[in-house]
């Protein structure tokens, strides 16, 4: 039986459960390529909290390590992106001059963080927090840096503040709306969280909208 050639952009959780499970109900089906951005296997990224915090490592958060893929037969690409698909040869491009065929394709690409149009969002030490990298770039200006302002007071944002606190930074927080977590909790919760979190020396500034980032070379 010739396997169908199945591309999967996307290493993150979602395209690796698919991959689970197409490996476990139909193992002959499909020779499978996996293509992902990050030089590394696949993780979990509800962890990354506790890695900035110093309460997990990152090999604590691995779900398939390198040897996995070849373990159970999947090519892995990892470290490069996909600049264009070609639906009428059914090939996928990568930045490195890959062209893959594919008979069946999973976009499994996940979601990027949400950064501002704001003047000075591109300078340096402004991070989000996505991945590994950006844990890694904020333990980095944790060692090296005393202040933090975090624009958020959602569950990653107070998450990433709470970690970086941690870390021993002096730590603020801007958030647009009168309590935290105005998503999720109503104005009594969000406000007891306030000041359980002020509690443990985080500083907020609310019912404020970030005009700009200033700095010269960097923040």
């Amino acid at each position: 039986m010739n396997r169908q050639r199945l591309v999967v952009i996307g290493n993150g959780m979602a395209g690796m459960r698919t991959v689970e499970n197409l490996l476990r109900l139909a193992p002959d089906m499909y020779s499978t390529t996996v293509i992902g951005s990050e030089p590394r296997g696949n993780y979990n990224r509800i962890l990354l909290s506790p890695v900035l915090a110093g309460d997990k490592t990152f090999a604590d958060t691995l779900l398939h390590d390198l040897d996995w893929y070849a373990e159970h037969g999947v090519t892995l690409h990892a470290g490069i992106t996909v600049t264009a698909i070609d639906r009428a040869a059914q090939r996928v491009l990568t930045d490195n001059g890959l062209s893959l065929p594919y008979d069946r394709l999973v976009l499994a690409t996940g979601s990027a963080p949400f950064m501002p149009n704001l003047a000075g969002i591109d300078l340096p030490g402004v991070l989000g927090f996505r991945n590994l990298d950006d844990v890694k770039s904020m333990l980095t200006a944790a060692q090296t840096y005393r202040h933090a302002v975090v624009i958020g007071g959602g569950i990653l944002g107070l998450e990433a503040a709470d970690a970086l606190k941690r870390r021993g930074m002096d730590v603020t927080v801007v958030h647009r709306n009168g309590w935290l977590m105005d998503k999720q909790l109503d104005e009594r919760a969000g406000k007891m969280l306030q000041t359980a979190l002020e509690g443990r020396g985080i500083r907020f500034v609310m019912n404020a909208r970030t005009q700009a980032i200033e700095g010269n070379e960097r923040v």
